[in-house]
């Protein structure tokens, strides 16, 4: 077990380098970037809450809360992710899931993500994700790794969102019915194309 966790905390180690996340700074220039693109190619707040809350499910008021943080921090997203994952852990933690990608330039695409956390994680979880991305040039970049943000995860009325980066790219998950497992361990989040068990 000890040499299992050694050797993912290595491997978390290397994803977060590879991904080299910025240190989030409230409105920061990822915030204005995003705020200064064409309107026509990005959500506004009213649609992006109203497609998460009927996606979801969960508390409205939470949901929306979540939103008008993430709003706050980065503006408008370029593209949006509905899907739905599952994962377990037990110290060292996996997750899976599957969605669609959906810019709204107007592409549309199947995804599949998966990653490793490790931390103060425990239990399993199943259920839906509804991402907001931010700053994404082109559809294609969002099969990469992508770091958690430390001091990224909030919960508000059953619902909770963590912010994700890979450079000034970044991709906030909100999640219903969270628990212990958001924000608890330190982790990573891939996107591929196919599915792949393999988390790292």
């Amino acid at each position: 077990m000890a040499s299992l966790i050694a050797a993912l905390a290595m491997a978390l180690l290397l994803g977060g380098c590879a991904s080299a996340p910025a240190t989030q700074n409230g409105n920061n220039s990822a915030g204005e970037s995003s705020q200064s693109s064409d309107q026509n190619e990005s959500y506004d707040k009213y649609e992006t809450t109203q497609q998460a809350v009927d996606f979801l499910g969960g508390s409205a008021e939470g949901i929306a809360r979540m939103i008008d943080r993430a709003f706050a921090d980065y503006g408008r997203p370029n593209a949006i992710i509905k899907g739905e994952e599952g994962g377990g852990a037990f110290i060292v933690g996996l997750r899976y899931g599957m969605g669609e990608f959906m810019a709204k330039a107007g592409e549309k695409q199947t995804v599949f993500w998966q990653g490793p956390s490790v931390g103060w994680d425990f239990g399993g979880d199943a259920g839906r994700v509804f991402m907001l991305v931010y700053n994404l040039p082109s559809p294609d970049l969002i099969f990469q790794r992508f770091a958690g943000v430390n001091g990224s995860a909030f919960v508000v009325g059953g619902a909770g969102m963590q912010y994700l980066r890979s450079q000034s790219i970044v991709v906030a998950p909100i999640r219903v019915g969270v628990g212990l497992r958001l924000g608890a361990g330190v982790g990573y989040m891939q996107f591929t194309q196919d599915r792949s068990y393999n988390p790292f």
